[in-house]
């Protein structure tokens, strides 16, 4: 008796390379899924329910940095921006056109760099490329709609894995949700925890990641949250 075909779906690649190759339901086809590459191992970045993530102070902020601490208060990483030439700089010194300037940020625990995202010149929407430290891509954070309650999809393999919800700028609240919406991390200045008066300030926040996260989920949310400042919220709405 003849087997019916199997349903369709993502199997393994009979060429090989660890990839995997979507069957219609009669043959495979053309479209081909590489890997997720693997996160980090060891980085405390991926390990931690609790992040806590502030500006450092700067008489003139012509670059950005944050520390990253965990819960107890050690710094465990930062996050950095790299590349700024001198004509960026006095850019960003004399006029309010920083939105419209490239920016890349590595995001580096004390091993060195764990992730560069590079946010492009922006006009209306923001999108963030996020890749390893040696180029190999995870995904990209895009920005989905301009007015309303903004959105960013986290993309991944041409695949939307995530989200994050906007869902109060002023109040620093947002909801990172993973892709059937359940919400998996958070954004927020409203922490119970270590050192409340850290959070006067806009550019204090705290990230509380709710499950271990498989990849390539788990970078996007990292990504996301440690640059949500620089990377996607900053913008000309007076919202900074």
């Amino acid at each position: 008796m003849t087997q019916p075909p199997p349903p369709p779906g993502w199997y393994p690649d009979p060429a090989g390379g660890g990839g995997s190759r979507w069957w219609d339901g009669q043959g495979r086809t053309e479209h081909l899924r590489q890997p997720a590459p693997a996160a980090p191992t060891g980085s405390p970045l991926y390990e931690q329910p609790v992040l806590l993530v502030y500006q450092k102070t700067k008489l003139i902020e012509l670059t950005n940095e944050y520390a990253v601490l965990d819960g107890n208060g050690q710094q465990i990483g930062a996050v950095v921006q790299v590349g700024q030439s001198g004509l960026k700089k006095a850019v960003r010194f004399v006029s309010n056109l920083d939105q419209f300037l490239t920016h890349t940020l590595e995001v580096r625990d004390a091993r060195g760099p764990v992730l560069v995202l590079t946010r492009p010149a922006k006009l209306m929407k923001s999108r963030v490329v996020v890749q390893r430290p040696d180029g190999a891509p995870v995904g990209e954070i895009v920005q989905a709609n301009v007015f309303g309650k903004i959105r960013f999809d986290l993309v991944a393999g041409g695949q939307r894995v995530g989200a994050i919800q906007a869902e109060n700028w002023r109040a620093w609240d947002f909801a990172i949700t993973d892709a059937a919406g359940v919400e998996v991390a958070r954004i927020t200045k409203k922490w119970e925890g270590l050192a409340r008066t850290l959070f006067t300030t806009a550019d204090r926040y705290v990230v509380l990641v709710h499950f271990r996260l498989p990849e390539p989920l788990a970078s996007m949310v990292v990504a996301s949250a440690l640059t949500v400042d620089t990377a996607l919220k900053q913008d000309d709405r007076g919202f900074n």
